[in-house]
C-alpha cells in the first residue's frame, strides 16, 4: 500500500480535495458505439437522465465524451461530436453543482463545451491530435488530464508493445506534462492518466496497476479507468473458460478489484460507469487506507 499524496484541485468555482478520498469520475458516452454502454445515452433525453443519475449516484466529476475511443474506433467529424455533447452540457451545467469534463481530442470541441459550461478537459491524446488544446487550455485556465497511449484507437490494440513499460509511460507523460507547463497550463491544473487499456495488453495492464506509485511519484494526481475494460473481461473469461462481456456482473467487480488495487497504489481519481457501486465500495477502501 503506497500513501496518496494530497492536492487541491481549484478551479472556476470548483474545489476538490484529491487523496484521502477518492475521487470519483462518471463516465457519460453520449455515442453509438462506445465499447461498454454504447447506444445507451446517445438520444439527449437519455444522456441528460444518465448524468443526473450519475451525480445522485455520487460522482465528483461528470466527464462526457461525444467520440468512442474504444479499440479500432473511427473518428467522427468535429459537427457531429459537437451535435452529440453541445446540447448536453448546456442542460446539464445548470442543472448539477459538479464539474463536467470535456472527453475530446478536438479543440474546437473542448472550446465550445467550456463556453457551453464545462469545466475541465479529458484530452487522450495528451495535446498531440490538436496542438491549440493545451493554448485552449491555459488561456481558459481549467484543468487538463493528460494520458498516455500508444498509437490512435484504430491502432494502439494492434500487439502493443514496450522495451520498458513503465518507464516509457512516465517518460512519456513526465514530458507532456512539463508541454503543458510551458504552453501556460498551471502545474496545480494537470493530471495524468496513464491509459490503461490504451496500447496495452493485459499483462501490461496489470503490471501498470501494480507500479502505479512510478506514475505517482511524477508529482501530479493520477487518473485511472479500468471500468468494464477488456483485460477484466480476457481474465475472467480465460479463468471462468466462459464469455465474460463488458456488461456481465462479473465484470463490474472485476472492475471493483481493479479500482480498490489502484487505489491503494495511489490513484486520486477513478472513471467508472457504475458511480453507485464504486461509491460505497471507495469509502471502505479510503478508510482502510486511512487507518
Amino acid at each position: 500500500m503506497n500513501m496518496v499524496l494530497p492536492f487541491t484541485l481549484e478551479f472556476d468555482r470548483f474545489c476538490l480535495e484529491l487523496g484521502p478520498k477518492t475521487c470519483i469520475m462518471g463516465i457519460l458516452n453520449a455515442t453509438p458505439d462506445s465499447f461498454s454502454d454504447g447506444g445507451k445515452f446517445n438520444s439527449f433525453k437519455t444522456a441528460v437522465e444518465q448524468g443526473l443519475k450519475l451525480v445522485k449516484d455520487g460522482a465528483h466529476i461528470l466527464d462526457i465524451g461525444g467520440e468512442s475511443s474504444r479499440p479500432f474506433a473511427a473518428p467522427v467529424s468535429e459537427q457531429e461530436e459537437l451535435d452529440r455533447v453541445i446540447p448536453v452540457i448546456e442542460t446539464l451545467s445548470r442543472r448539477i453543482d459538479v464539474p463536467i469534463s470535456i472527453d475530446t481530442v478536438k479543440s474546437a470541441v473542448a472550446k465550445a463545451a467550456l463556453n457551453a459550461g464545462a469545466a475541465m478537459i479529458n484530452d487522450i491524446s495528451a495535446f498531440e491530435k490538436d496542438p491549440a488544446m493545451a493554448d485552449l487550455a491555459a488561456q481558459k485556465s481549467v484543468p487538463v488530464v493528460i494520458m498516455h497511449m500508444k498509437g490512435t484507437p484504430e491502432t494502439m490494440q494492434v500487439n502493443p508493445d514496450y522495451d520498458d513499460l513503465m518507464h516509457e509511460i512516465t517518460t512519456y507523460l513526465a514530458s507532456r506534462a512539463a508541454y503543458a507547463r510551458k504552453k501556460g497550463i498551471k502545474k496545480e491544473h494537470i493530471i495524468v492518466d496513464p491509459g490503461i487499456g490504451f496500447g496495452k495488453s493485459v499483462e501490461h495492464n496489470l503490471v501498470l496497476i501494480n507500479h502505479l506509485e512510478k506514475i505517482t511519484a511524477l508529482g501530479y494526481p493520477v487518473l485511472l479507468g479500468p471500468s468494464r475494460k477488456s483485460f477484466i473481461q480476457n481474465i475472467l473469461t480465460r479463468k471462468e473458460r466462459t464469455p465474460i462481456g463488458a456488461d456481465h456482473i462479473k465484470t463490474e467487480y472485476g472492475t471493483l478489484a481493479a479500482v480498490a488495487a489502484s487505489i491503494l497504489r495511489g490513484a486520486h481519481i477513478v472513471r467508472v460507469h457504475d458511480v453507485e457501486r464504486v461509491r460505497s465500495f471507495t469509502r471502505i477502501i479510503d478508510s482502510i487506507r486511512n487507518a
